[in-house]
């Protein structure tokens, strides 16, 4: 980052411009560290974990009585979506990008340098929160769109482009990505603020994993304060939660994503008030 991106602008800049371009300035440095690094293994396999084991699935042809047809194995895919990709993958792997995005540097005793710097703290956590969401879309919606092409590319090339461009394949596929992508934002600005907040992050992701995975369980209400009662609802088919679920109206998207903005507005803001007011000890950390 050179001096004139984060010095104080002219006086013909808006600061609104002015702060915009200290995002973007700050993002590139940020989206680098969110791809490279030792804490990120755990990230990459969560990624392509599935699609490792989707491609090593081509290689062991299944008679076609045996696997059905492109509507079977898309069915197969949603609960394979909502049970690993969306309950485990995107939570995990939000938790550990999120979670580090100020804390890793505590830790490395590097942010300080952000501190001391002419940036306003509110523009720095949208900053590194972008660039959290745009390494967490890269991991996991690609994976999940790669997941979808891998499970109908096993019924030939015919029938999966016929499936994709021709039947429902194509719009399952981007909703599929869609709702990853909500993950992202929404598991991204939790873990934000969690990582913000509490020093060991185990104890409050382990509480927030618990809500999340026995959601289904809990009365209507209680469903709606949660992360993945959305999710699910903007999913293509609906998930199959057993006989002891309390089942629940899906929520519309035209709520969902309103709902979500307005959630990770909130959540940002409160990072922002915590960064704000955070003063550096090292010797404490």
């Amino acid at each position: 980052m050179t001096t004139s991106e984060i010095t104080a602008p002219a006086q013909s800049i808006l600061p609104w411009n002015f702060w915009f371009r200290q995002i973007v300035a700050i993002l590139r440095l940020e989206t680098k560290k969110n791809f490279v690094g030792k804490r990120l293994i755990a990230v990459y396999f969560l990624s392509l974990a599935p699609v490792a084991l989707f491609l090593v699935a081509l290689a062991f042809p299944v008679p076609k009585e045996v696997l059905g047809d492109p509507t079977r194995g898309v069915s197969f895919y949603s609960v394979m979506f909502q049970t690993y990709i969306l309950r485990f993958a995107v939570f995990f792997g939000c938790m550990s990008i999120f979670t580090n995005l100020f804390r890793g540097e505590t830790l490395e005793k590097t942010l300080h340098y952000y501190l001391l710097s002419p940036v306003k703290r509110e523009v720095l956590v949208v900053a590194k929160y972008f660039s959290g969401l745009v390494a967490a879309v890269c991991f996991f919606c690609l994976s999940a769109g790669l997941c979808y092409a891998l499970v109908l590319a096993r019924y030939g090339q015919k029938a999966m482009v016929d499936f994709i461009f021709n039947g429902p394949g194509m719009g399952q596929m981007v909703s599929y990505m869609a709702v990853t992508l909500m993950g992202c934002v929404g598991y991204g600005a939790v873990f934000l603020l969690v990582g913000l907040y509490w020093r060991i992050t185990i104890i409050p992701a382990g509480l927030l994993l618990a809500w999340e995975t026995f959601n289904f369980l809990m009365p209507a209400f209680l469903q709606k304060i949660s992360v993945i009662h959305y999710l699910q609802s903007m999913c293509p088919l609906p998930p199959n939660l057993g006989p002891l679920a309390i089942i629940t109206e899906p929520t519309s998207a035209w709520v969902s994503i309103p709902g979500f903005a307005g959630m990770t507005i909130l959540v940002i803001l409160a990072s922002a008030m915590k960064v704000s007011r955070m003063e550096i000890t090292y010797a404490v950390d």
